[in-house]
């Protein structure tokens, strides 16, 4: 979710993925397997990200951690259950 809404915007704004890799201090092909969901984003990645193309941080991080939360869970036969509870937890 989260890389392919960053490789979208990054070819919005016609950057290439070594320009962007650049910008973030990192490998071009970390930055790759990042967009391709193969390797998670920091949060400080997602907070230089938004402001790269002047993106609500908020919107970016959000998406961001729902994607983390959904490949943590999405193999396990509880993944419902552990949700709700998660849920009523944080309330």
């Amino acid at each position: 979710m989260i890389g392919n809404k960053i490789r979208e915007l990054r070819e919005d704004n016609n950057i290439l993925l070594r320009q962007l890799a650049a910008q973030l201090d990192m490998d071009t092909a970390m930055l790759s397997k990042m967009e391709r969901g193969e390797r998670f984003f920091k949060k400080e990645d997602i907070v230089s990200l938004a402001k790269i193309f002047k993106q609500d941080s908020k919107n970016l991080l959000t998406l961001w951690l729902a994607d983390k939360i959904v490949k943590t869970i999405k193999e396990d036969e509880y993944q419902e259950e552990a949700l709700a509870l998660a849920l009523k937890l944080l309330k």
